[in-house]
């Protein structure tokens, strides 16, 4: 298949309520994921292997860890004469600019802020893709139906239960091509009640023309989304919109038990997420990420059925779990069904259960955390960053604990569902 020439843009730049302190200090694409990786690049390893080689990634929120993570982009083989990533924040302009400096204002607003940097690459397709989900997919796939269907516009979408489709835009896709994709006959952004069953995978693919006209005339408006704003509008205007139907495996992480869940899928004999068969490429420059020792597994320790990187000591007990580099399990201390970012140190004789802790987090001897070993528990408990737990300290499920906490703040214990900041 000949390769298209092919721009795109990631949207990566919005942090998320419902991750509470996970984005405190980051935008969701740049949440660590899987043991070593970020959100963000599975988007960038799929353009990678798709070979489209001319990206741009929009930023806005917290921006620094996401600029550090992408680096110079070598970590997805784009770095070259003709190939590149470029990170685009919001700008100051002129008084000539008609309104395109400043913050942007949505999705659809970054994207027309930015179409000087667009149109000089003169692309034969844009292809716009959300920086925080997580799936496999060859985008060349839906650039070629997106030409077979001569359409305007083709949207990627996945099949979910209804339940859950109002958090969604939803559309309603006829049969022309079958398992394949159909022409979009409906569509609804996070309807109360849904009509339909296919949720947007946040993968458009644009003729640029189409684009450039729907973006300005967007101007004119108060909102500036393209689920919400862009999609629905060129439905009034009887665009020629396609449906691509996705198969495989997707997690939206939306929530801190989707996030928490995507993370457990990485495990087991069979796992969902295989990101070895997956080609998930990261920034190993990150975080020294390349430089970390080996793991050490101390005589007497215990692993089942988890994930430890290079760089972790393992002198307790670690079940069902995600462990990033530099993460410390000192003796007796037992580890379940937890997701452990970089360089946290878990004391003698902890019990965590359910638990996920944001770097550089130390937790005294004797902490328990999360519902009793041996149980699953309802809820998540997040740690936020650089926080000290003291010693003996009990932290119920479900409960928040807000990050860099200083030692005064820290009550005798924290109950169930508690938030503490």
């Amino acid at each position: 298949m000949l390769k298209p020439s092919t721009l795109a843009m990631i949207l990566a730049g919005s942090r998320v309520d419902e991750l509470n302190v996970l984005t405190y200090y980051r935008p969701k694409s740049a949440i660590p994921f899987g043991g070593f990786a970020r959100i963000i690049d599975f988007p960038l390893s799929n353009l990678l292997h798709s070979g489209i080689e001319q990206v741009a990634i929009l930023s806005q929120y917290r921006s620094f860890s996401l600029i550090n993570h992408i680096g110079t982009g070598s970590g997805w083989d784009m770095v070259g004469r003709y190939r590149g990533v470029s990170i685009l924040p919001p700008f100051k302009g002129n008084s000539d600019d008609n309104g395109c400096a400043d913050w942007y204002r949505g999705s659809a607003d970054a994207v027309y802020k930015n179409l000087d940097y667009v149109k000089y690459h003169n692309p034969e397709e844009i292809l716009i893709l959300s920086g925080d989900h997580i799936y496999k997919m060859d985008y060349l796939d839906i650039i070629a139906y997106h030409h077979k269907k001569d359409a305007d516009v083709t949207i990627g979408f996945v099949k979910v239960a209804k339940d859950k489709a109002r958090r969604f835009g939803v559309a309603d896709i006829d049969s022309e091509d079958g398992d394949i994709g159909g022409r979009v006959k409906d569509y609804w952004e996070k309807p109360e009640e849904p009509q339909g069953e296919w949720a947007s995978l946040t993968v458009l693919v644009f003729k640029p023309e189409v684009l450039y006209t729907i973006l300005k005339e967007n101007q004119e408006t108060d909102s500036f989304e393209f689920g919400r704003d862009i999609i629905p509008g060129l439905m009034e205007q009887g665009k020629k919109i396609y449906g691509y139907k996705y198969t495989g495996y997707w997690g939206y992480t939306g929530t801190v038990e989707e996030y928490w869940q995507a993370n457990m899928d990485l495990l087991g004999e069979n796992p969902e997420i295989d990101m070895e068969d997956w080609g998930i490429r990261t920034n190993m420059d990150h975080r020294g990420i390349r430089d970390a020792q080996p793991a050490l597994i101390i005589d007497g320790a215990v692993v089942h059925n988890s994930l430890v990187y290079n760089g972790c000591t393992i002198e307790g007990t670690v079940k069902n779990s995600v462990l990033f580099p530099g993460v410390h399990v000192k003796k007796g201390a037992v580890v379940e069904n937890s997701v452990l970012f970089f360089k946290n140190s878990i004391g003698e004789n902890c019990r965590l259960n359910k638990v996920i802790a944001d770097v550089n987090s130390v937790f005294g001897d004797d902490v328990r955390i999360g519902p009793e070993i041996g149980k699953t528990g309802e809820q998540v408990t997040v740690i936020g960053w650089n926080n000290s737990v003291p010693a003996n300290l009990t932290i119920g499920e479900g409960a928040t604990i807000y990050p860099n906490l200083e030692k005064e703040q820290w009550p005798l214990a924290v109950k169930s569902g508690e938030v503490l900041k």
